[in-house]
């Protein structure tokens, strides 16, 4: 898949092509519905499909400090759409200047000029433009102008996730702020990832016996309520289960909110300087503080078995699937 950011990255000799725009965030099952149809359309045709994305999130620039909690990275999302088929993502930086261009102006500079798409796929409620004055039906008109189709393709499923709520980027957000990772991952369609360099911490858990991997998370990242979790640490090519903590560690009176994955039953790794991701299995516990440094290491322990009890379960029935 051709990975290009910005538009002076596109091939000069560049053809026909099928074009879905979004943030797409998370890429999750509802994103799916739409790029999937986007990719059998170009199938159909004997075209690429291109995903044109933006960064930073258009809030950040239109109102900053607004700038969402992030499902995954860019580098993340042309991973996961890639193996939906994707032939080529267009990550297009988002400045003032570019969101002052008009619809007319995005039509013919991005989709006319630049990828001579054939076809747009998109959700109902899609905008773009200055001030998201762009409408689908405003594309679909320019459509009979420039010789490319429209097509328009329902995004909205749901589940238990949220009470029933239609699955979305927001949603997803929410649970995972509030420590549903499971409902989180039925949106998602796998677990919540997240991605970031091991740096070196206070060591506490390398004394008390569960040392872990003190993950730096990229910026913006989506981070799950404080406690502990069941997962896996992913590192070196490997899936290790493992035991998540998040939280500020207040038994030692910490401040900083910190995600640490101990890789359960493994000795002696060293995973500093690494790039790492954590996969949120299942919530364990909230975090807390406990009397004494005994009781939070039989806490420990307990965490532990229940973290290696999931992460088991989890990976028989992915087996039996």
């Amino acid at each position: 898949m051709q990975r290009w950011r910005g538009l002076e990255d596109i091939p000069h000799d560049w053809g026909r092509s099928v074009v879905t725009i979004g943030s797409y965030d998370g890429v999750h099952r509802g994103h799916q519905l739409i790029i999937r149809h986007a990719v059998d359309r170009a199938r159909a045709l004997g075209v690429p499909a291109v995903v044109v994305t933006f960064d930073p999130h258009p809030s950040e620039v239109v109102r900053p400090g607004s700038h969402p909690p992030l499902l995954a990275p860019h580098h993340r999302r042309a991973d996961l759409m890639a193996e939906l088929g994707v032939d080529a993502v267009l990550v297009l930086p988002f400045t003032t200047e570019f969101s002052k261009l008009s619809p007319a102006e995005f039509v013919v500079k991005v989709l006319v000029d630049k990828l001579h798409a054939k076809a747009v796929v998109e959700g109902p409620n899609f905008r773009f433009g200055h001030k998201a004055a762009g409408t689908v039906q405003f594309l679909a008109e320019q459509g009979k102008v420039y010789d490319f189709d429209v097509e328009v393709v329902d995004l909205y499923v749901s589940g238990e996730a949220g009470g029933g709520e239609p699955f979305s980027s927001t949603l997803t957000r929410r649970l995972v702020a509030e420590g549903d990772v499971e409902g989180a991952a039925e949106i998602l369609g796998r677990p919540h990832r997240v991605e970031g360099v091991v740096v070196r911490g206070a060591q506490r858990g390398r004394d008390l016996g569960f040392p872990t991997a003190n993950v730096e998370t990229l910026p913006h990242t989506a981070i799950p309520a404080d406690g502990v979790y069941a997962g896996w640490l992913h590192a070196q090519g490997e899936a290790m289960p493992a035991a998540i903590s998040v939280g500020t560690n207040p038994q030692f009176d910490g401040t900083e909110r910190t995600v640490e994955a101990y890789a359960i039953d493994r000795v002696g790794l060293d995973l500093y300087g690494l790039h790492v991701a954590v996969d949120f299995l299942a919530f364990v516990r909230g975090q807390a503080k406990f009397d004494t440094l005994d009781d939070l290491l039989e806490q420990m322990g307990r965490d532990v078995e229940r973290c290696r009890e999931l992460v088991a379960a989890a990976a028989e029935q992915a087996r039996d699937a």
